[in-house]
Protein backbone atom coordinates (compact mmCIF):
# COMPACT_ATOMS: atom_id res chain seq x y z
CA UNK A 1 0.00 0.00 0.00
CA UNK A 2 1.21 3.64 -1.25
CA UNK A 3 1.57 5.98 1.63
CA UNK A 4 1.60 10.35 0.98
CA UNK A 5 1.70 13.12 3.16
CA UNK A 6 -1.34 14.70 1.32
CA UNK A 7 -4.31 13.03 -0.63
CA UNK A 8 -6.35 15.66 -2.80
CA UNK A 9 -10.09 14.05 -4.04
CA UNK A 10 -10.92 15.88 -7.16
CA UNK A 11 -8.38 17.91 -9.55
CA UNK A 12 -9.96 21.02 -10.59
CA UNK A 13 -8.24 24.75 -9.88
CA UNK A 14 -8.59 23.81 -5.76
CA UNK A 15 -7.25 20.28 -6.14
CA UNK A 16 -4.56 21.49 -8.53
CA UNK A 17 -3.72 24.82 -7.25
CA UNK A 18 -2.72 23.09 -4.01
CA UNK A 19 -0.89 20.32 -5.39
CA UNK A 20 1.40 22.16 -7.30
CA UNK A 21 2.55 23.88 -3.71
CA UNK A 22 2.51 21.23 -1.75
CA UNK A 23 4.88 18.85 -4.53
CA UNK A 24 7.14 22.00 -5.03
CA UNK A 25 7.51 22.05 -1.00
CA UNK A 26 8.76 18.22 -1.30
CA UNK A 27 5.36 16.90 0.00
CA UNK A 28 4.48 13.15 -1.81
CA UNK A 29 0.82 14.07 -2.92
CA UNK A 30 -1.69 11.78 -4.86
CA UNK A 31 -4.07 13.52 -6.56
CA UNK A 32 -7.83 11.46 -7.56
CA UNK A 33 -9.82 12.43 -10.26
CA UNK A 34 -12.56 10.43 -11.75
CA UNK A 35 -13.11 12.38 -14.49
CA UNK A 36 -10.60 15.12 -16.06
CA UNK A 37 -8.03 16.80 -15.02
CA UNK A 38 -8.85 20.38 -14.85
CA UNK A 39 -12.70 19.50 -13.10
CA UNK A 40 -15.49 20.84 -14.23
CA UNK A 41 -13.71 24.38 -14.79
CA UNK A 42 -11.56 23.41 -17.52
CA UNK A 43 -13.51 20.58 -19.11
CA UNK A 44 -17.32 21.53 -18.50
CA UNK A 45 -17.86 25.18 -17.05
CA UNK A 46 -15.72 28.21 -16.99
CA UNK A 47 -13.45 28.10 -20.27
CA UNK A 48 -15.73 26.52 -22.85
CA UNK A 49 -18.02 28.38 -22.15
CA UNK A 50 -16.23 31.97 -21.98
CA UNK A 51 -14.42 30.41 -25.31
CA UNK A 52 -18.08 30.37 -26.63
CA UNK A 53 -18.52 33.71 -24.98
CA UNK A 54 -15.77 34.89 -26.58
CA UNK A 55 -16.96 33.99 -30.29
CA UNK A 56 -20.44 36.14 -29.54
CA UNK A 57 -19.26 39.23 -27.74
CA UNK A 58 -17.99 40.52 -31.01
CA UNK A 59 -21.88 39.89 -32.36
CA UNK A 60 -23.40 42.25 -29.65
CA UNK A 61 -20.77 44.91 -30.52
CA UNK A 62 -21.80 44.29 -33.83
CA UNK A 63 -25.30 44.66 -33.00
CA UNK A 64 -24.84 48.38 -30.96
CA UNK A 65 -23.91 49.90 -33.97
CA UNK A 66 -26.37 47.87 -36.68
CA UNK A 67 -28.95 49.83 -34.23
CA UNK A 68 -27.31 53.09 -34.85
CA UNK A 69 -26.89 52.26 -39.02
CA UNK A 70 -23.42 52.54 -38.79
CA UNK A 71 -22.46 49.14 -40.02
CA UNK A 72 -25.04 46.80 -42.35
CA UNK A 73 -25.42 43.03 -42.90
CA UNK A 74 -24.49 40.17 -40.26
CA UNK A 75 -22.18 37.71 -39.26
CA UNK A 76 -22.85 34.22 -38.41
CA UNK A 77 -20.54 31.62 -36.49
CA UNK A 78 -19.62 28.70 -37.69
CA UNK A 79 -20.44 26.35 -34.69
CA UNK A 80 -18.51 23.29 -35.42
CA UNK A 81 -15.42 25.50 -36.35
CA UNK A 82 -16.15 27.10 -33.08
CA UNK A 83 -16.59 23.74 -31.28
CA UNK A 84 -13.52 22.43 -32.64
CA UNK A 85 -11.31 25.33 -31.30
CA UNK A 86 -12.94 25.08 -28.07
CA UNK A 87 -12.43 21.32 -28.04
CA UNK A 88 -8.61 21.32 -29.09
CA UNK A 89 -7.86 24.64 -26.45
CA UNK A 90 -9.50 22.85 -23.31
CA UNK A 91 -7.95 19.48 -24.32
CA UNK A 92 -4.07 21.07 -25.25
CA UNK A 93 -4.91 22.56 -21.75
CA UNK A 94 -5.83 19.21 -19.96
CA UNK A 95 -2.88 17.33 -21.51
CA UNK A 96 -0.57 20.18 -20.20
CA UNK A 97 -1.67 20.07 -16.88
CA UNK A 98 -1.49 16.61 -16.22
CA UNK A 99 2.08 16.99 -17.36
CA UNK A 100 2.91 20.00 -15.26
CA UNK A 101 1.59 18.08 -12.59
CA UNK A 102 3.64 15.04 -13.04
CA UNK A 103 7.00 17.18 -13.66
CA UNK A 104 5.91 18.95 -9.99
CA UNK A 105 6.29 15.04 -9.12
CA UNK A 106 2.25 14.65 -8.03
CA UNK A 107 1.04 11.05 -8.36
CA UNK A 108 -1.71 11.18 -10.69
CA UNK A 109 -4.97 8.39 -9.93
CA UNK A 110 -7.45 8.29 -12.68
CA UNK A 111 -10.39 7.20 -10.65
CA UNK A 112 -12.89 7.87 -7.66
CA UNK A 113 -11.14 8.52 -4.09
CA UNK A 114 -13.21 7.09 -1.40
CA UNK A 115 -11.89 7.42 1.98
CA UNK A 116 -11.85 3.97 4.25
CA UNK A 117 -11.07 5.80 7.02
CA UNK A 118 -9.46 9.50 8.01
CA UNK A 119 -6.04 7.65 6.82
CA UNK A 120 -6.82 5.39 4.23
CA UNK A 121 -8.23 5.96 0.27
CA UNK A 122 -9.88 3.49 -2.06
CA UNK A 123 -9.56 4.79 -5.63
CA UNK A 124 -11.99 3.23 -7.95
CA UNK A 125 -10.87 3.13 -11.71
CA UNK A 126 -13.68 2.86 -14.48
CA UNK A 127 -12.18 -0.52 -15.66
CA UNK A 128 -13.46 -2.02 -12.35
CA UNK A 129 -9.35 -1.76 -10.71
CA UNK A 130 -8.66 -0.04 -7.45
CA UNK A 131 -5.70 0.94 -5.13
CA UNK A 132 -5.37 1.23 -1.68
CA UNK A 133 -3.34 4.37 -0.41
CA UNK A 134 -2.25 5.63 2.79
CA UNK A 135 -2.33 9.21 3.87
CA UNK A 136 -1.32 11.69 6.80
CA UNK A 137 -3.69 14.56 5.38
CA UNK A 138 -7.09 14.67 3.50
CA UNK A 139 -8.01 18.05 0.79
CA UNK A 140 -11.89 17.70 -0.05
CA UNK A 141 -11.71 19.76 -3.47
CA UNK A 142 -14.36 17.57 -5.69
CA UNK A 143 -16.81 20.29 -6.59
CA UNK A 144 -20.35 20.41 -7.72
CA UNK A 145 -22.46 19.68 -10.44
CA UNK A 146 -25.79 20.75 -12.07
CA UNK A 147 -28.69 19.84 -8.96
CA UNK A 148 -31.73 18.17 -9.82
CA UNK A 149 -35.79 19.18 -8.39
CA UNK A 150 -38.51 17.00 -9.00
CA UNK A 151 -39.98 17.76 -11.99
CA UNK A 152 -36.36 19.68 -13.18
CA UNK A 153 -34.14 16.69 -14.12
CA UNK A 154 -32.14 16.52 -17.24
CA UNK A 155 -32.59 13.79 -19.70
CA UNK A 156 -29.34 15.00 -21.07
CA UNK A 157 -31.00 14.59 -24.85
CA UNK A 158 -33.85 17.44 -24.70
CA UNK A 159 -33.79 18.65 -21.18
CA UNK A 160 -30.13 19.56 -20.77
CA UNK A 161 -27.59 20.31 -17.96
CA UNK A 162 -25.08 23.03 -18.61
CA UNK A 163 -22.18 19.98 -19.48
CA UNK A 164 -24.55 18.33 -21.84
CA UNK A 165 -25.64 21.65 -23.64
CA UNK A 166 -21.92 22.51 -24.06
CA UNK A 167 -21.84 19.01 -25.88
CA UNK A 168 -24.33 19.77 -28.65
CA UNK A 169 -23.27 20.06 -32.22
CA UNK A 170 -26.43 21.95 -33.71
CA UNK A 171 -27.55 25.05 -32.32
CA UNK A 172 -31.48 24.47 -31.62
CA UNK A 173 -33.80 26.79 -32.83
CA UNK A 174 -34.80 27.65 -29.19
CA UNK A 175 -33.86 27.24 -26.22
CA UNK A 176 -35.59 27.40 -22.52
CA UNK A 177 -33.72 28.04 -19.13
CA UNK A 178 -34.79 27.26 -16.25
CA UNK A 179 -32.26 29.76 -13.63
CA UNK A 180 -31.41 32.97 -14.07
CA UNK A 181 -28.11 33.31 -12.37
CA UNK A 182 -24.79 33.40 -13.85
CA UNK A 183 -24.71 30.15 -16.18
CA UNK A 184 -28.49 30.70 -17.03
CA UNK A 185 -27.42 34.55 -18.18
CA UNK A 186 -24.52 33.44 -19.88
CA UNK A 187 -26.07 30.36 -21.90
CA UNK A 188 -28.85 32.85 -23.24
CA UNK A 189 -26.02 35.35 -24.58
CA UNK A 190 -24.62 32.56 -26.21
CA UNK A 191 -27.59 30.57 -28.05
CA UNK A 192 -29.77 33.77 -28.20
CA UNK A 193 -26.25 35.56 -30.71
CA UNK A 194 -26.14 31.59 -32.19
CA UNK A 195 -29.61 32.41 -33.36
CA UNK A 196 -31.82 30.71 -31.03
CA UNK A 197 -35.04 32.35 -29.88
CA UNK A 198 -34.33 32.03 -25.68
CA UNK A 199 -37.14 31.98 -22.61
CA UNK A 200 -34.95 32.38 -19.41
CA UNK A 201 -37.08 31.82 -15.98
CA UNK A 202 -36.09 32.65 -12.72
CA UNK A 203 -38.08 31.75 -9.65
CA UNK A 204 -36.57 34.80 -7.71
CA UNK A 205 -38.23 38.15 -8.60
CA UNK A 206 -35.10 39.17 -10.57
CA UNK A 207 -32.37 37.33 -12.83
CA UNK A 208 -28.82 37.81 -11.11
CA UNK A 209 -30.50 37.22 -7.91
CA UNK A 210 -27.30 37.62 -6.10
CA UNK A 211 -27.01 41.18 -7.87
CA UNK A 212 -28.91 44.50 -6.84
CA UNK A 213 -32.17 45.25 -8.01
CA UNK A 214 -30.36 48.10 -10.29
CA UNK A 215 -28.16 45.96 -11.84
CA UNK A 216 -30.43 43.12 -12.38
CA UNK A 217 -33.01 45.74 -13.67
CA UNK A 218 -30.32 46.89 -16.65
CA UNK A 219 -29.44 43.55 -17.43
CA UNK A 220 -33.38 42.17 -18.13
CA UNK A 221 -33.58 45.30 -19.85
CA UNK A 222 -30.80 44.95 -22.40
CA UNK A 223 -31.62 41.31 -22.78
CA UNK A 224 -35.71 41.88 -23.63
CA UNK A 225 -34.18 44.70 -25.60
CA UNK A 226 -32.69 41.32 -28.06
CA UNK A 227 -36.02 39.59 -27.91
CA UNK A 228 -34.89 37.42 -24.90
CA UNK A 229 -37.93 36.38 -22.64
CA UNK A 230 -37.25 37.38 -19.11
CA UNK A 231 -39.70 35.32 -16.81
CA UNK A 232 -38.95 36.37 -12.70
CA UNK A 233 -41.21 35.60 -10.00
CA UNK A 234 -42.93 32.80 -10.70
CA UNK A 235 -41.52 28.77 -9.73
CA UNK A 236 -41.10 26.64 -12.57
CA UNK A 237 -43.27 23.56 -11.72
CA UNK A 238 -41.39 21.32 -14.39
CA UNK A 239 -39.12 21.22 -17.33
CA UNK A 240 -39.53 17.99 -19.29
CA UNK A 241 -40.18 16.62 -22.78
CA UNK A 242 -43.03 16.14 -24.16
CA UNK A 243 -45.25 14.00 -26.53
CA UNK A 244 -43.22 15.66 -28.96
CA UNK A 245 -39.58 15.33 -28.20
CA UNK A 246 -39.94 19.37 -27.38
CA UNK A 247 -38.99 21.05 -23.84
CA UNK A 248 -42.29 22.12 -21.97
CA UNK A 249 -42.13 24.33 -18.95
CA UNK A 250 -44.55 24.94 -16.51
CA UNK A 251 -44.52 27.41 -14.05
CA UNK A 252 -46.92 27.74 -10.68
CA UNK A 253 -48.93 30.37 -12.43
CA UNK A 254 -50.13 27.74 -15.13
CA UNK A 255 -48.28 29.13 -18.18
CA UNK A 256 -46.54 26.83 -20.30
CA UNK A 257 -43.62 27.37 -22.87
CA UNK A 258 -41.95 24.99 -24.84
CA UNK A 259 -39.24 24.78 -27.01
CA UNK A 260 -36.56 22.39 -28.73
CA UNK A 261 -34.74 22.09 -25.67
CA UNK A 262 -34.67 22.93 -22.28
CA UNK A 263 -31.33 23.83 -19.78
CA UNK A 264 -31.65 23.47 -16.16
CA UNK A 265 -29.56 25.84 -14.43
CA UNK A 266 -31.20 25.96 -11.16
CA UNK A 267 -28.05 25.82 -8.85
CA UNK A 268 -25.40 23.25 -7.72
CA UNK A 269 -25.21 20.18 -5.86
CA UNK A 270 -21.86 18.84 -4.22
CA UNK A 271 -20.45 15.73 -5.28
CA UNK A 272 -20.18 14.13 -2.01
CA UNK A 273 -22.31 11.19 -2.06
CA UNK A 274 -19.02 8.94 -3.05
CA UNK A 275 -16.58 10.27 -1.09
CA UNK A 276 -17.59 9.11 2.11
CA UNK A 277 -16.24 11.92 4.02
CA UNK A 278 -17.91 10.65 6.69
CA UNK A 279 -15.61 8.11 7.06
CA UNK A 280 -12.58 10.53 7.24
CA UNK A 281 -14.64 12.41 10.31
CA UNK A 282 -16.25 14.91 8.18
CA UNK A 283 -19.75 16.38 8.95
CA UNK A 284 -22.17 17.13 5.83
CA UNK A 285 -24.24 19.96 5.93
CA UNK A 286 -28.92 19.60 5.18
CA UNK A 287 -27.69 20.14 1.51
CA UNK A 288 -24.14 17.42 1.07
CA UNK A 289 -22.04 20.05 1.53
CA UNK A 290 -18.77 19.19 3.96
CA UNK A 291 -18.71 21.18 7.24
CA UNK A 292 -15.67 23.79 7.59
CA UNK A 293 -14.06 25.82 10.71
CA UNK A 294 -12.42 29.03 10.02
CA UNK A 295 -9.12 27.20 8.76
CA UNK A 296 -11.22 24.90 5.88
CA UNK A 297 -10.83 22.47 8.37
CA UNK A 298 -12.98 19.84 7.55
CA UNK A 299 -11.89 17.13 10.69
CA UNK A 300 -9.06 16.73 12.33
CA UNK A 301 -6.46 15.88 9.27
CA UNK A 302 -8.49 17.22 6.49
CA UNK A 303 -9.44 20.25 5.06
CA UNK A 304 -12.42 20.82 2.43
CA UNK A 305 -12.28 23.62 -0.59
CA UNK A 306 -13.55 24.75 -3.67
CA UNK A 307 -17.36 23.85 -4.73
CA UNK A 308 -17.46 21.40 -2.09
CA UNK A 309 -17.80 23.36 0.95
CA UNK A 310 -20.67 25.77 -0.21
CA UNK A 311 -18.75 28.61 0.82
CA UNK A 312 -18.35 30.50 -2.52
CA UNK A 313 -19.28 28.16 -5.68
CA UNK A 314 -16.42 30.32 -7.97
CA UNK A 315 -12.94 28.95 -9.76
CA UNK A 316 -10.80 31.17 -8.31
CA UNK A 317 -12.47 30.91 -4.74
CA UNK A 318 -11.54 27.20 -5.26
CA UNK A 319 -7.51 28.32 -6.40
CA UNK A 320 -7.43 30.66 -3.54
CA UNK A 321 -8.42 28.54 -0.67
CA UNK A 322 -6.48 25.48 -2.18
CA UNK A 323 -3.27 27.85 -2.07
CA UNK A 324 -4.38 28.88 1.83
CA UNK A 325 -4.66 25.13 2.92
CA UNK A 326 -1.32 24.19 1.03
CA UNK A 327 0.47 26.98 3.47
CA UNK A 328 -1.22 25.59 6.09
CA UNK A 329 -0.09 22.52 5.72
CA UNK A 330 3.66 23.61 5.28
CA UNK A 331 3.32 25.54 8.43
CA UNK A 332 3.43 29.11 6.67
CA UNK A 333 -0.18 30.00 7.80
CA UNK A 334 -1.47 30.23 10.98
CA UNK A 335 -4.42 32.63 11.67
CA UNK A 336 -8.08 31.92 10.29
CA UNK A 337 -9.31 31.68 6.03
CA UNK A 338 -9.64 35.75 5.21
CA UNK A 339 -10.26 36.05 2.08
CA UNK A 340 -10.86 39.63 1.60
CA UNK A 341 -13.41 40.61 -0.70
CA UNK A 342 -13.90 37.85 -3.31
CA UNK A 343 -14.58 38.92 -6.90
CA UNK A 344 -17.74 37.82 -9.19
CA UNK A 345 -18.34 38.08 -12.37
CA UNK A 346 -20.99 37.86 -15.81
CA UNK A 347 -18.89 37.45 -18.60
CA UNK A 348 -20.29 37.96 -22.30
CA UNK A 349 -21.52 40.57 -24.92
CA UNK A 350 -22.98 42.21 -21.40
CA UNK A 351 -20.90 41.95 -18.43
CA UNK A 352 -21.32 42.21 -14.95
CA UNK A 353 -18.73 42.52 -12.49
CA UNK A 354 -18.63 43.04 -8.76
CA UNK A 355 -16.26 42.81 -5.86
CA UNK A 356 -17.09 43.65 -1.89
CA UNK A 357 -20.74 43.69 -0.56
CA UNK A 358 -23.94 44.50 -2.45
CA UNK A 359 -26.29 47.48 -1.49
CA UNK A 360 -28.76 44.78 0.09
CA UNK A 361 -25.81 43.49 1.60
CA UNK A 362 -24.46 46.60 3.26
CA UNK A 363 -27.92 47.80 4.38
CA UNK A 364 -28.51 44.68 6.41
CA UNK A 365 -25.00 45.18 8.39
CA UNK A 366 -26.75 48.85 9.10
CA UNK A 367 -24.86 51.90 9.73
CA UNK A 368 -25.14 54.60 7.14
CA UNK A 369 -25.13 53.09 3.74
CA UNK A 370 -24.69 55.82 0.59
CA UNK A 371 -24.40 55.10 -3.11
CA UNK A 372 -22.63 57.07 -6.10
CA UNK A 373 -22.69 56.06 -9.44
CA UNK A 374 -21.30 57.14 -12.78
CA UNK A 375 -22.68 56.12 -16.46
CA UNK A 376 -20.58 54.41 -19.13
CA UNK A 377 -22.77 57.16 -21.88
CA UNK A 378 -19.79 59.47 -21.77
CA UNK A 379 -16.90 57.33 -21.88
CA UNK A 380 -15.21 56.96 -25.04
CA UNK A 381 -14.18 53.27 -25.19
CA UNK A 382 -17.38 52.35 -23.98
CA UNK A 383 -19.36 54.42 -26.71
CA UNK A 384 -16.19 52.61 -29.21
CA UNK A 385 -17.58 49.38 -28.07
CA UNK A 386 -20.92 50.54 -29.57
CA UNK A 387 -23.29 50.54 -26.85
CA UNK A 388 -22.48 52.99 -24.32
CA UNK A 389 -25.39 51.54 -21.73
CA UNK A 390 -24.57 50.79 -17.78
CA UNK A 391 -23.17 52.19 -14.97
CA UNK A 392 -20.83 51.76 -12.11
CA UNK A 393 -21.92 51.69 -8.46
CA UNK A 394 -19.95 52.07 -5.51
CA UNK A 395 -21.76 50.90 -2.11
CA UNK A 396 -20.52 53.06 0.76
CA UNK A 397 -21.02 51.87 4.52
CA UNK A 398 -19.71 54.53 7.36
CA UNK A 399 -18.28 56.61 4.89
CA UNK A 400 -15.95 53.77 3.46
CA UNK A 401 -16.12 52.02 0.49
CA UNK A 402 -17.87 48.33 1.01
CA UNK A 403 -18.35 47.30 -2.98
CA UNK A 404 -18.31 48.26 -6.18
CA UNK A 405 -20.59 46.92 -8.88
CA UNK A 406 -21.01 47.63 -12.44
CA UNK A 407 -22.72 46.32 -15.62
CA UNK A 408 -22.18 47.03 -19.19
CA UNK A 409 -19.63 46.18 -21.79
CA UNK A 410 -16.03 44.56 -20.61
CA UNK A 411 -16.71 45.43 -17.76
CA UNK A 412 -15.14 42.56 -15.80
CA UNK A 413 -11.84 43.77 -16.83
CA UNK A 414 -12.28 46.45 -14.10
CA UNK A 415 -12.63 43.81 -11.50
CA UNK A 416 -9.29 43.78 -10.17
CA UNK A 417 -9.15 47.91 -9.99
CA UNK A 418 -11.95 48.11 -8.39
CA UNK A 419 -10.59 45.33 -5.72
CA UNK A 420 -7.44 47.53 -5.03
CA UNK A 421 -9.24 50.70 -4.70
CA UNK A 422 -11.91 48.93 -2.27
CA UNK A 423 -8.92 47.04 -0.57
CA UNK A 424 -7.05 50.25 -0.14
CA UNK A 425 -9.93 52.62 0.45
CA UNK A 426 -8.93 55.22 -2.29
CA UNK A 427 -11.29 57.61 -2.08
CA UNK A 428 -11.22 61.59 -1.27
CA UNK A 429 -7.35 63.12 -1.22
CA UNK A 430 -6.33 59.85 -1.27
CA UNK A 431 -7.92 59.26 -4.60
CA UNK A 432 -5.39 61.78 -6.39
CA UNK A 433 -2.12 59.62 -5.55
CA UNK A 434 -2.45 58.27 -9.18
CA UNK A 435 -3.46 59.05 -12.86
CA UNK A 436 -6.13 57.08 -14.82
CA UNK A 437 -4.97 56.23 -17.95
CA UNK A 438 -7.44 58.32 -21.14
CA UNK A 439 -9.71 56.69 -22.84
CA UNK A 440 -10.08 53.37 -20.60
CA UNK A 441 -12.96 52.38 -18.60
CA UNK A 442 -11.41 52.78 -15.29
CA UNK A 443 -12.21 56.74 -15.79
CA UNK A 444 -15.85 55.82 -15.02
CA UNK A 445 -14.84 53.42 -12.09
CA UNK A 446 -13.12 56.45 -10.44
CA UNK A 447 -16.22 58.94 -11.37
CA UNK A 448 -18.27 56.48 -9.68
CA UNK A 449 -15.98 57.41 -6.50
CA UNK A 450 -16.14 60.59 -6.85
CA UNK A 451 -19.43 61.02 -7.78
CA UNK A 452 -22.12 62.37 -5.49
CA UNK A 453 -23.53 59.90 -2.63
CA UNK A 454 -27.31 59.55 -2.03
CA UNK A 455 -28.76 57.46 0.91
CA UNK A 456 -29.62 53.95 -0.18
CA UNK A 457 -33.38 53.61 -0.84
CA UNK A 458 -33.00 49.65 0.15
Amino acid sequence: MEKFDVTIIGAGPGGTAAARLLAEAGMRVALAEDRDWGGTCLNRGCVPTKLLLGAVAPLGVLDGFARRHIIEGRETVNFQALNLRVRRFVDTRRRALALELIHKGVHLFKGRGICLSPTEVRIEERDGSASHIQTRYLIFACGTRTSSFPGLRADHRTILSSTTLLQQTAIPESLIIAGGGTIGVEMADIYYHLGSRVVIAEAAPQLAPTEDEDIAAHLRWRLERRGILCLTGVRAVSLEKDRDDRARLTLADGAVYTAAKGLIAAGRMPNTEWVDAESAGCALNRRGFITTDTRLRSSVNSWAIGDVNGRVLLAHAATHQGEYVARCLLGQEEGPYEPGPCPACFHGSLEIMRVGATESEAAALGGEVMVSKAQFAGNVIAQAAGSPTGFVKVVWRNGTICGIAAIGNGVSQLTLSAQLLLLGQYHGAKLNSFMVAYPTLDETLTEAIKAPKTPSQV
